[in-house]
């Protein structure tokens, strides 16, 4: 699904509070990283990734790697700090998605 401008507004603010879920620090990006992502969008759909001050990656780097080997879209970045989101495989799940659908 490709976000439109005032999907991507909906899912800013509801995100707004929302702490970051997940880190990447010296270890960088790996596709076990990616998967661990893929395994939380199925249950939360939306959440943030915080790219840690020791970290060797760049915030465009991270961006660019998890939209290349996922699904999962990048919303928003702000600093060092990125907004995911990604339609949860089982319907139950679907909080978001189905909001964002409508929109």
């Amino acid at each position: 699904m490709e976000l439109r401008g005032k999907q991507k507004r909906y899912l800013r603010a509801a995100a707004h509070d929302m702490r970051p879920l997940f880190s990447v620090g010296k270890q960088g990006l790996t596709p076990n990283w990616v998967e661990q992502l893929g395994s939380a969008i199925d249950k939360r759909e939306l959440f943030k990734v915080n790219i840690l001050n020791n970290s060797d990656v760049t915030v465009s780097e991270v961006k660019a790697y998890i939209e290349a080997h996922s699904n999962i879209q990048v919303v928003q970045t702000i600093g060092h700090t990125l907004l995911l989101f990604g339609q949860a495989q089982n319907p139950k799940y679907r909080d978001y998605s189905v909001t964002v659908a409508k929109i």
